[in-house]
């Protein structure tokens, strides 16, 4: 009788509580009674948003892992980058294809399926205008892209959706009842969420002031929080030395949802119709770091903004000379 009594009692609980909690983990709360994101956080990983060509599928067995990670250490060979340690001391990419709900993934897109940007005509040509720039327009540093002149962090680190780099792959997470902000260690951006929406702009600022990651608002759904983002700003469009163009009419939806002590299950979707022929979507798990989240000095070392511009006008007095 004991025991059957116990066995009903553990079903009920099941039941009742969900699997998180019968497995033994209850999500943390903060004061207001939402699940507790905060904390410091890395994406950094061999896995990218894009599947590599010489890996066939999302999902591949741990000793097909070992193989591809035996071979690819994220970092790239420099000729006298040896200072006496294994890695450079610059990457940082952990060395490892993430692991997903028990499963190694090689993209963190897992739609479409073969791991690769569905990217429309029109959309590349898009992309590929804004790469062209990058090599043709010294006009001035307005006219840089965002990761060269230090606002934003390279390959869509700051997002949305938020990506991993080759280094610098931290965040910290504060949370009160109104806001989530997202430190992002890449650049030191600082994405600060509305968990309710706010009042809109007036229609004339709405067109001229277009935060650099977007305008999100987030809400809960259950112990997710999803936010969405849109009004992109066009300079931040393409992102850095990522394949990703983010269209200023795009929406980006993210999902955030603590699933252990260690990690919090991110999940995007991305719907531009002006660049692709589908919405996108992935995931990925954004694991706890245990390191302090150092200043990234972009700014105070960005010695490059003035070479790159006198290097611009040097074309320009030699543009004459070279037409002749």
């Amino acid at each position: 009788m004991r025991i059957s009594a116990f066995l009903l009692l553990a079903f009920a609980l099941a039941f009742f509580w969900g699997p998180a909690e019968a497995q033994g983990y209850k999500v943390p709360r903060t004061a207001s009674g939402r699940p507790d994101l905060q904390g410091q956080w890395t994406n950094a990983s061999l896995t990218h948003l894009e599947r590599p060509r010489d890996l066939q599928s999302l999902v591949i067995t741990e000793a097909a892992a070992t193989a591809y990670e035996a071979g690819h250490d994220g970092a790239p060979k420099i000729p006298g980058d040896d200072v006496g340690q294994d890695t450079t001391e610059i990457w940082e990419q952990g060395g490892k294809l993430a692991r997903l709900a028990g499963e190694v993934r090689t993209s963190w897109l897992t739609d479409p399926p073969d791991g690769r940007l569905p990217y429309s005509e029109a959309g590349r040509k898009l992309l590929q205008r804004s790469m062209d720039a990058l090599y043709t327009d010294f006009d001035g540093p307005e006219a840089r892209p965002a990761m060269e002149r230090c606002l934003l962090g390279s390959n869509s680190t700051a997002g949305p959706p938020m990506l991993n780099a080759g280094y610098n792959n931290n965040y910290q997470f504060v949370q009160t009842k109104d806001h989530l902000v997202v430190i992002v260690e890449m650049n030191h951006d600082a994405r600060i969420i509305p968990l309710a929406p706010t009042a809109p702009l007036p229609a004339a600022a709405m067109s001229r002031i277009r935060p650099w990651m977007g305008r999100s608002v987030g809400r809960w759904e259950g112990d997710t929080l999803v936010v969405e983002t849109g009004d992109f700003n066009v300079i931040g469009s393409w992102r850095g030395s990522s394949p990703i163009y983010i269209s200023p009419a795009a929406r980006v939806t993210e999902r955030f949802t603590r699933v252990s002590a260690d990690e919090i299950r991110y999940e995007f979707a991305v719907d531009d119709p002006a660049v692709y022929t589908q919405v996108w979507r992935g995931e990925m798990p954004l694991r706890r770091a245990t390191a302090p989240m150092y200043e990234v000095a972009c700014h105070e070392g960005n010695y490059s903004m003035s070479g790159i511009l006198a290097g611009g006008r040097k074309k320009d007095r030699e543009a004459p000379t070279q037409t002749r």
